[in-house]
């Protein structure tokens, strides 16, 4: 098997919306620091289509291969972000998928 893109999307709760620009630096500060993450990707749409489906930020993140991506949850890097989306997030989808 190749890589992993590991695919976040959140829709934040009332009054969470401000949190997009801290959840980017604490994404980019805690997981690349993992081994076998490839690329952090994050932020708020800037699509034209309308077709977010209520969501409002999206985290991406590249691993060399399935064996980093199951490594990766239950790493304590990955700890402040997940707890962070948590405390924030109304509604999260994940989504994995094999380069």
């Amino acid at each position: 098997m190749t890589g992993v893109t590991h695919v976040v999307l959140v829709a934040w709760t009332d009054g969470q919306e401000g949190g997009a620009e801290r959840l980017d630096a604490l994404s980019r500060e805690h997981l690349t620091r993992i081994d076998g993450v490839e690329s952090v990707h994050s932020g708020t749409s800037i699509s034209t289509e309308g077709l977010e489906g209520g969501f409002d930020w999206m985290l991406t993140v590249r691993f060399r291969d399935a064996d980093a991506l199951a490594a990766y949850l239950p790493h304590p890097e990955h700890r402040p972000v997940a707890d962070a989306i948590g405390a924030a997030a109304g509604r999260v989808v994940v989504f994995d998928v094999a380069d």
